[in-house]
């Protein structure tokens, strides 16, 4: 019995840095198979249902109704199967490698996680491992956008921000570990740790994505795969927008209204309840180089990176 497809490369995150594009655009090539989940989780036992705050568990419900389409197995499917928490779970998102050289998933929290390093090394010892990693003050303002705009939260940034440092119970949600997840230092040193420095690729936000063509064709090297085949990246992920009216837009995505009126309302229409984000308060990217200083002149010390741009 032949064995069953499995994966062999790894984005490993950092969130909000890109890695939705870079998995779409990876999975255009002949030679790479891409999970059409993207965030499983599997190698992050940290996340877990029962680890998932109220609001976040509604919204992998939510997400997982899509799963038997992008499985199109006729078989049927976790109620929160987006995250891949059993095994044969898992490796049901590759059934449909056919010779695929370059096997791959994106879970952007495997860079946060205490024990996905470990895991995929015991799992794998040669998995490959891309990671972004991008000025944590401006990802810090992109989750958050993003949360605003899946009706996560309404609350102003720096009141989100006061949330997030409040103590208490540490379950999965949009406060904890959002700040967590931009204290790189310890997260790149855990891959290094494991992982020969030959089989990592570390990518910086600001400049990978100024030229994608050339960000596309080091990661297709990397993978060993045609490094001159062109994806199309003409559509890209990176834009940020907000909903004019966040208070109600909030209500109607957790009363569900929102997917009733996506049937009856035209796309143009629907568009015009985004406006362009507006830009982070200067008081609060100062709070959060403050928050970053130390854990980011580590990681320049680490990486060998002058990373001075994000302390300003």
């Amino acid at each position: 019995m032949s064995r069953a497809p499995e994966p062999n490369f790894f984005i490993v995150g950092a969130g909000k840095a890109g890695t939705t594009s870079l998995h779409r655009y990876l999975s255009q090539h002949p030679q790479i198979y891409m999970s059409p989940v993207k965030e499983p989780c599997y190698f992050a036992p940290e996340v877990r249902r029962e680890e998932l705050s109220g609001a976040l568990q509604r919204h992998q419900r939510e997400q997982s109704k899509s799963l038997a389409n992008l499985l199109n197995d006729r078989r049927p499917v976790n109620p929160m199967g987006w995250l891949a928490s059993d095994w044969d779970e898992y490796l049901r998102l590759f059934q449909n490698v056919r010779g695929e050289s370059a096997v791959g998933e994106a879970s952007a929290i495997y860079l946060w996680s205490g024990t996905a390093a470990s895991n995929i090394r015991a799992y794998r010892q040669d998995s490959r491992i891309v990671m972004i990693l991008r000025d944590p003050a401006e990802r810090a303002y992109s989750q958050y956008l993003h949360q605003v705009s899946v009706g996560l939260t309404r609350d102003s940034f720096r009141k989100h921000l006061r949330a997030c440092l409040t103590p208490g119970r540490r379950e999965l949600g949009i406060h904890y570990p959002f700040l967590e997840i931009g204290l790189y230092a310890q997260q790149v040193r855990r891959y290094l740790d494991r992982f020969p420095r030959e089989q990592i690729r570390i990518y910086w936000y600001e400049e990978a994505w100024r030229q994608p063509e050339q960000l596309l064709a080091d990661v297709f090297t990397f993978l060993g795969v045609d490094a001159s085949f062109k994806s199309d990246t003409s559509q890209r992920m990176l834009g940020r927008r907000a909903p004019r009216f966040a208070a109600l837009h909030c209500l109607m995505k957790r009363t569900r209204a929102w997917h009733g009126l996506r049937a009856l309302v035209p796309q143009r229409l629907r568009s015009l309840a985004f406006g362009k984000a507006p830009v982070m308060d200067p008081a609060d990217r100062r709070f959060l180089v403050d928050y970053y200083r130390d854990d980011i002149r580590e990681l320049s010390g680490l990486l060998d990176r002058d990373l001075s741009t994000w302390l300003r």
